[in-house]
């Protein structure tokens, strides 16, 4: 969101209760953003409809979605439908931003899951799925853009299935009719428990027509598939199914209500959103079976947070930050009344305000399950809980994807580095999936989060919003070098510069150590030929020295043995023993054959099980070394595939992932060993590592 209007209204929404959240979510493309237009309109929330390719919709409205003409955060619009009051909140289709899709979805009371009626790209729905029904929220998917179908609406449905674990059950059927140029185009649709046919309009309510006589066959197979599966969960509609006994349409839709709130079934409706096809059955849906937000609240095991004794409770799920509004707290009231001015666990609610797409109304109160932003509650970030306790977490707030792209940034004006770090701090805080450390090995700050889009987008807004333009670059691999083999070095510090001088002689012997030993001291002085309380000095010069060997890289695996010497009782000094170190240490590594090592990473990467194939071979033209693989643990018709691979080649490897995998492939590392690294690419990295330290 960007900065903006705001207007009071007075009060807030009647009937304590009675408002209820759904999430529209699904894959990019799939046309969310027009689906809420038109469910705003088809509402009477607003009185013209805007498009999205023109950049006039609800959700259109913070720059960085204009910008890259896609969904980059939540966007948020209530509205009243017959009396009762919803929110809708539009997530982001990219998996790049689904943190946000996770947040939302973690306090809706039930999700639409909105796909394209293409059977081969329902794999992009299934991390989504997953996500839902491990949370087990009742979920309704709408079929879109069915104008322009060329799949079979039963094709459609099998391939669903396949990423779905629940019972699908197919609510409608289209009714089609021949086109001039020998395709099909959809007209209206049959409902398959009213057993009524509609014609669709471009704009406005289907009308009722006499169901054509050709739909009647696929009608009648449609149906009986419905009532077998709900009879799965009834037996008196079992009973009634096996005596051939017509059931009552109150008992279908009664066992539809039940066996959907418990997340049991999962309905399945047909439309084109940017017609407003299908609209106004979806909105009927919703009405009749959408849980209240006590159940959501029971479901989530929200009651001890008290969400059931009548005192206010309210959970943080996005945080924004505005130029003049300051820090927003987007919350759910699970519980009571918010009011303006109140203290609630020691914080006082200041204003409060209800989004409507980029534009704020004030109002004074809040109720039980509405949707409500909080200025400047400073404390309470994503992921808390607001009571009278105090500010705690949620106990099952979705955490925060680990980062799979990493870029290093720096800002273009060096006056803007204390802003660079204030605006990225608000950026993390808004979007928890994105991170950034400041990585003293390569002497960079590193931005990470979920792909090439989502760091773009974190660019966009700290140019946009917070006027600190900055640069990005390929993040540096952090190599190491070590030795190959050992020698013996006598060095001499010897300076006379007026007064005292300076003096220091050592002899050192370096020895190689097996990989990951680090660097080890040893201390062989007798005799006092070195004083004791010059040894700690020889160490602090040898340690600085291998902070950066022949090879311009930090020095590991190595042994230094003191073990002879000489000092001056007046010119020797900490300093100068410290400096014979560093003599000792330049001298002695070109000798001891030095060689790169690079940091190699245990990967895990997952993906759907057809896609396993490209995956090897990815990870094979990556110098990987494949280690097997097996199904995801809890992901039907997923693998996973491991290898060890060198940092090196996984700086933009999601984006191949994702090639390969319709958008949908990630993956995990953790770092395993460093690996010796030679011939032309060693060769490479060491003229690049000196031509920027001359630079």
């Amino acid at each position: 969101m960007t900065d903006l209007k705001t207007e009071t209204i007075t009060g807030g929404r009647p009937g304590s209760g009675a408002h209820r959240v759904v999430a529209l979510c699904g894959p990019y493309l799939s046309g969310k953003t027009s689906l809420l237009e038109s469910i705003l309109y088809a509402t009477g929330a607003i009185g013209r409809r805007g498009s999205t390719r023109a950049g006039t919709s609800i959700g259109d409205g913070a720059a960085e979605a204009r910008k890259r003409g896609m969904g980059t955060e939540i966007n948020v619009a209530s509205v009243d439908y017959l009396g009762d009051q919803w929110t809708f909140l539009d997530v982001p289709g990219s998996i790049e931003f689904q943190h946000d899709a996770f947040a939302a979805l973690a306090v809706c009371d039930v999700a639409v899951v909105v796909c394209e009626p293409s059977p081969e790209r329902v794999v992009a729905l299934a991390p989504l799925l997953k996500c839902i029904e491990d949370r087990h929220i009742p979920h309704i998917v709408f079929v879109n853009k069915l104008d322009s179908a060329e799949a079979r609406v039963r094709d459609m449905l099998a391939a669903l299935q396949t990423v779905s674990t629940r019972k699908l059950v197919l609510r409608q059927v289209p009714i089609r009719r021949p086109t001039s140029d020998g395709g099909e185009e959809t007209i209206g649709y049959v409902d398959l428990v009213s057993e009524r046919a509609y014609r669709y309009k471009t704009s406005g309510a289907s009308d009722l027509i006499e169901m054509p006589a050709e739909i009647l066959p696929r009608e009648a197979e449609a149906r009986r598939e419905l009532l077998e599966t709900l009879s799965e969960f009834d037996d008196t509609l079992l009973e009634q199914l096996i005596e051939d006994v017509a059931p009552e349409k109150s008992l279908i839709y009664r066992d539809l209500h039940d066996e959907f709130g418990a997340d049991q079934i999962v309905p399945v409706l047909l439309g084109a959103g940017d017609r407003e096809n299908g609209v106004r059955r979806l909105l009927k849906a919703l009405r009749h079976d959408t849980p209240f937000a006590a159940e959501t609240a029971k479901r989530r095991s929200l009651v001890s947070n008290g969400a059931t004794n009548g005192t206010a409770v309210a959970e943080c799920f996005k945080v924004l930050h505005q130029s003049h509004a300051g820090k927003l707290s987007l919350c759910r009231v699970w519980s009571g009344t918010l009011v303006e001015g109140q203290s609630l666990g020691g914080h006082r609610i200041g204003t409060m305000l209800r989004p409507f797409g980029q534009r704020l109304d004030k109002i004074t109160e809040a109720r039980n399950g509405e949707l409500v932003a909080l200025a400047k509650l400073e404390a309470l970030s994503a992921g808390q809980v607001l009571s009278a306790a105090g500010i705690a977490p949620s106990a099952d707030f979705p955490p925060a994807t680990a980062p799979v792209f990493v870029l290093s940034l720096a800002a273009k004006n060096r006056s803007d580095e204390v802003k660079l770090s204030g605006a990225l701090h608000k950026i993390v805080e808004e979007d928890p999936s994105l991170a950034f450390e400041a990585r003293g090995e390569t002497h960079e700050l590193l931005i990470k989060g979920q792909g090439e889009m989502h760091l773009k987008v974190a660019v966009d807004k700290l140019a946009g919003r917070y006027n600190v333009p900055v640069e990005t670059t390929a993040p540096r691999v952090a190599y190491r070098e070590t030795i190959q083999a050992g020698t013996q070095q006598h060095a001499r510090y010897k300076r006379q510069t007026g007064g005292h001088g300076q003096f220091a002689d050592i002899k050192v012997e370096i020895k190689p150590l097996p990989r990951g030993s680090g660097f080890r001291f040893v201390d062989k002085i007798v005799g006092g030929v070195v004083p004791r309380n010059f040894i700690p000095a020889v160490e602090e010069g040898l340690i600085d020295y291998l902070k950066e060997g022949p090879l311009g890289q930090p020095v590991v695996d190595i042994e230094v043995t003191l073990f002879d010497g000489q000092y001056h009782a007046v010119d020797s000094s900490e300093m100068s023993f410290k400096m014979a170190a560093r003599i000792a240490m330049s001298e002695a590594m070109p000798k001891c054959r030095p060689i790169l090592l690079e940091p190699i990473l245990k990967v895990t990467v997952a993906g759907p099980s057809e896609s396993t194939p490209r995956l090897q071979r990815l990870i094979s033209g990556r110098r990987g070394q494949l280690l097997g693989f097996d199904t995801r643990a809890g992901w039907n018709g997923w693998d996973e595939v491991v290898a060890l691979m060198p940092e090196a080649e996984i700086a933009d490897m999601i984006v191949e992932i994702r090639s390969v995998t319709q958008g949908v492939g990630t993956f995990r590392t953790e770092f395993d060993h460093l690996q010796e690294l030679a011939g032309r690419t060693a060769e490479r990295i060491v003229e690049e590592t000196r031509k920027r330290a001359a630079a």
